[in-house]
C-alpha cells in the first residue's frame, strides 16, 4: 500500500489519459535511464538536482516523481516540490514498479525531439478522424503540451523540413497508415500504448476513418460528429479543441463502459 506521499503504478494508470491526469517528472539518473530507455506516459525527463527550476511552472498541478526504485531521488524530489508549495507525489516502486505492474511504457526512440519543450507535428488541415484522434492520444498520453500544425497537404512535407515539425497521416511517412489500420494504430503500436482500452477504441477509429463500420458499431457516431464537428468550425485548432472532450468520453467508455446499454425507462421498472 502506498504511503502518504505515494502513488500507486495502478493509481496513476487510471489518471493517465484523462484531463486530470497528473504532470509526471522522471528524476530517474542518466545511467539507469540508458539501460532501458523507456518512459511511463506522458513523463518528462529532468535530473533530480535540477527540478526546484520547474516548481514555478508546476503551481497548481499535482505531480508525480518518477525514479528508477521509488526511493530517494523521487522522494527527495516530491518533498523539494512540495516545500515550494506544489502538491507532488512519489510513484510507488519508480520505474521498476510500474514495468512489473506489465503497465505501458513509451519507448525513448520513438520520440521526437522536443523544441521549447514540447513536441511540434504537422499534417493535413480540414482534419476529420485520424488527424483529430492522433493528437487527441499525443497529448494525453505522450506530451501534454505538444503542439500541432494543420496545413494544406502539398505543403506538408515543406512545412515539416523548415520547422522541425514531424508529420503525421500523409504518404510516404513513418506516422501513418500501415496495412488495414489507420495512423492512430500505428501511434498506439509504436509508442508501446497496446492496452485494452486503447485498442478498443483504435478500433473504433479505424473503422470510422477507412468507412469499415462492420468492425466496431460505434463508428457510425463518431463518424457523425466528426463531420458535424469539421462543419462547424473552420478554423483547425478550435475543432481540435472542441473535439478533445469527445475523444475523452470515447477513453472513459472504452477503459469502464463497454457493455453497458440504456433503454428507456429501464429504472422506472427496476
Amino acid at each position: 500500500m502506498p504511503a502518504f506521499s505515494e502513488i500507486s503504478p495502478q493509481q496513476l494508470m487510471r489518471l493517465i489519459g484523462t484531463p486530470e491526469g497528473p504532470v509526471v517528472i522522471d528524476v530517474t539518473l542518466d545511467a539507469d535511464f540508458d539501460a532501458d530507455p523507456h518512459l511511463i506516459p506522458t513523463a518528462r525527463r529532468c535530473p533530480h538536482d535540477q527540478i526546484i527550476t520547474l516548481a514555478l511552472g508546476l503551481q497548481g498541478c499535482c505531480v508525480v516523481v518518477v525514479c528508477q526504485k521509488g526511493l530517494k531521488l523521487s522522494h527527495g524530489a516530491a518533498a523539494r516540490l512540495r516545500a515550494e508549495g506544489v502538491h507532488a507525489e512519489a510513484l510507488e516502486g519508480g520505474n521498476l514498479g510500474w514495468k512489473t505492474a506489465g503497465l505501458p511504457r513509451v519507448p525513448a526512440r520513438v520520440l521526437p525531439e522536443k523544441a521549447d519543450d514540447a513536441t511540434l507535428w504537422v499534417t493535413r488541415h480540414r482534419p476529420k478522424i485520424d488527424r483529430i484522434a492522433c493528437p487527441w492520444l499525443i497529448r494525453r498520453f505522450v506530451d501534454p503540451d505538444a503542439r500541432f500544425l494543420f496545413v494544406p497537404p502539398a505543403q506538408v512535407a515543406d512545412v515539416a523540413e523548415r520547422f522541425g515539425a514531424t508529420p503525421f497521416d500523409v504518404n510516404g511517412v513513418f506516422w501513418t497508415h500501415r496495412g488495414d489500420g489507420c495512423s492512430f494504430d500505428t501511434m498506439v503500436a509504436e509508442f508501446g500504448l497496446t492496452t485494452p482500452a486503447l485498442e478498443r477504441l483504435a478500433r473504433v477509429v479505424r473503422a470510422a476513418d477507412t468507412n469499415r463500420h462492420d468492425l466496431a458499431p460505434e463508428a457510425a457516431g463518431l463518424l457523425a460528429l466528426s463531420v458535424g464537428l469539421s462543419r462547424q468550425f473552420k478554423d483547425d485548432m478550435a475543432q481540435l479543441k472542441a473535439a478533445m472532450p469527445l475523444y475523452d468520453a470515447l477513453y472513459r467508455w472504452a477503459r469502464d463502459g463497454v457493455g453497458e446499454t440504456h433503454e428507456h425507462g429501464a429504472e422506472r421498472k427496476a
